[in-house]
């Protein structure tokens, strides 16, 4: 049986937008409103959803980043916002992040040696000699000659960037790390040499992974349980061959159908949401998906969702799961322990 690592309950991270001349506060931005799921040790959740719908927000918040507004994070049974500043440090070399930008979160102006060995100094580990070798022998575990120690971040590709980026964030050996769009900004031969990395680096060190992505198809090769994010909130999470093969929630159903069947005889039903996503400034009353929903009824309007249990692990926010459940909008089953091919 797996052990949770990482639990979220009930998360709200709000951001306040000022404005006149003194700058009062006139609003928040509802980024993410009651989030809740858990992260096993060695497993990987996937966070997927539209651009803006708060994934990059969670994953921030859990890093400690951003403060949540309310709610709890719990790192191995310990809520993170009553850690003094000892149990934080402790955290933040257990609990690492590789960005979604592989050249911004790279300090121009520092070699990759110094790039690599600044979390050993940070938490005092080694000598300089010592620091040197673990810094060389990361570059390998990632792919990397030794030779790019004494290079610039510049002078590499995207792929080889994001390369140097995870040896960072492995650097301290932690328990588990945020994959913030860690590979939408490379080209798609790369990404997958990028996933596959990240594959077998959790499986020598058992790493747990929280997987930020909106390309559903990666999502679910590499994914053991997914949560889909919609303006701020969760609306299904399930195992992944649970949310490809029998998806509930009318908007996971969209997002599935427009995943590209890999079989020129097949064809899937697109599903077209109209309309865009509403401000998380002024999100509408009810659920927040009804003003694109293709079966809103006058209850949706009105009456937020509460999250139902479908089965074991399979919880929904719709209030008429049950009489859409009959139709899906794939052909996708269950996740493959493959690699992918570029």
């Amino acid at each position: 049986m797996s052990e949770t690592l990482l639990q979220v309950r009930g998360l709200k991270k709000y951001f306040p937008v000022r404005g006149g001349v003194f700058l009062r506060q006139v609003g928040n931005v509802h980024a993410v409103e009651d989030v809740s799921f858990n992260v096993d040790r060695g497993k990987t959740l996937g966070l997927v959803g539209e651009s803006g719908c708060g994934k990059s927000t969670v994953g921030q918040t859990i890093l400690n980043l951003h403060s949540p507004t309310a709610g709890n994070i719990f790192y191995e049974g310990r809520d993170i916002a009553t850690m003094n500043r000892a149990e934080l440090k402790d955290l933040r070399r257990n609990v690492q992040i590789i960005f979604q930008d592989p050249f911004e979160s790279l300090n121009a102006r520092h070699t990759v040696s110094r790039i690599l060995e600044e979390p050993f100094l940070i938490h005092d580990l080694g000598t300089s000699a010592e620091r040197r070798d673990w810094a060389r022998d990361l570059l390998h575990r990632v792919g990397l000659q030794a030779d790019a120690l004494d290079r610039f971040p510049h002078e590499f590709s995207g792929g080889q960037r994001q390369r140097i980026g995870i040896a960072r964030a492995i650097a301290l050996k932690p328990k588990l790390v945020v994959c913030d769009e860690a590979v939408s900004a490379l080209d798609v031969s790369i990404q997958s040499q990028v996933i596959n990395l990240l594959m077998d680096l959790q499986r020598e060190m058992n790493l747990a992974l929280i997987f930020i992505a909106h390309d559903l198809a990666v999502v679910k090769h590499v994914s053991d349980d997914v949560a889909v994010m919609y303006l701020g909130k969760i609306v299904e999470q399930a195992d992944a061959q649970t949310i490809y093969a029998f998806p509930r929630h009318p908007y996971t159903k969209a997002l599935l159908s427009a995943i590209p069947i890999p079989d020129p005889k097949r064809r899937g039903e697109r599903i077209l949401l109209s309309g865009d996503v509403p401000s998380p400034i002024d999100p509408p009353r009810g659920c927040r998906f009804h003003t694109r929903c293709p079966h809103t009824e006058n209850k949706c309007r009105t009456i937020e969702p509460i999250e139902e249990l479908v089965n074991k692990g399979h919880r929904v926010a719709c209030h008429f799961w049950k009489e859409l459940a009959g139709s899906t909008a794939n052909g996708y089953s269950d996740k493959t322990d493959g690699h992918l091919r570029p």
